[in-house]
């Protein structure tokens, strides 16, 4: 069963979400508010003795997080670094509370995501329509008889959707490049690998081939001191047989003179 503590931050965390999915003027400063106690809590459930599992704790964290990140992006100036900063936030992956069909921070992050797609669009195309192409949206807009509000919102969301789909197009673009690069490359550093394995083979093969001609020179070189020691050894017994026969034959001969 959750404790009180856990029941309050998720009752001030489904408020904070409310906040969030609404156009927030005056109320900004309260959401701010909010989110300090939602940390503060996050950090006084996860010293609890009575602390959720990890799972929901990772998720109040995400959840949290998520929150800090869309107001530090509503202070940015700039539209395009608000649609850049809001790409980078991560909404919560279940509901908040029962009743919800689909996390509300999911769809806070799909709004925001429109409405600052919206504002970057009016600030690089302006009105976003010129000449020729404004006529015919206005002409298009009587036929549908539609009101006024209903129109701008048409339009704001034909709009959306043709810049995400623009930008599908060129990430599809950039990830087919990517691809290609790296299949080649891929190929590049294969066909490498595959010649330097060659060139290794080779350098094996010659240097077994190398260490073979080696052994049979050594034994050879082996052989032929063996059999040069053996003659000089046989010479020099000759040398000094022949001396000593010599010297006997010397004495007999030529004997001592008295």
């Amino acid at each position: 069963m959750a404790s009180r503590l856990e029941i309050n931050f998720v009752r001030l965390l489904s408020r904070c979400e409310s906040i969030a999915s609404e156009k927030r003027g005056e109320t900004e400063w309260r959401l701010e508010k909010y989110v300090g106690a939602l940390e503060e809590m996050l950090v006084a459930l996860r010293k609890s003795l009575s602390k959720p599992t990890p799972e929901v704790l990772t998720e109040y964290t995400r959840k949290v997080d998520f929150l800090k990140g869309l107001l530090e992006a509503d202070k940015l100036s700039s539209p395009t670094e608000k649609a850049l900063a809001n790409q980078f936030l991560a909404p919560g992956r279940t509901p908040t509370i029962a009743n919800e069909r689909m996390p509300a921070t999911k769809t806070v992050h799909m709004q925001t995501k429109a409405r600052c797609t919206g504002e970057m669009r009016n600030e690089l195309l302006g009105t976003g329509l010129t000449g020729k192409g404004s006529s015919e949206t206005e002409l298009r807009n009587r036929r549908s008889g539609l009101p006024l509000d209903e129109r701008q919102s048409a339009a704001e969301l034909e709009a959306v959707l043709q810049h995400h789909h623009n930008l599908q197009e060129k990430l599809a673009d950039d990830m087919l490049n990517l691809a290609r690069n790296l299949k080649n490359n891929s190929l590049a550093a294969q066909n490498i690998i595959k010649q330097d394995n060659q060139t290794l083979g080779q350098s094996m093969r010659q240097a077994d081939l190398n260490f073979e001609k080696l052994k049979t020179e050594s034994e050879r070189l082996e052989q032929h001191t063996k059999k040069s020691v053996n003659w000089l050894l046989w010479i020099m017994l000759v040398l000094v047989s022949f001396t000593f026969i010599s010297m006997i034959l010397f004495i007999r001969i030529f004997p001592r003179l008295r």
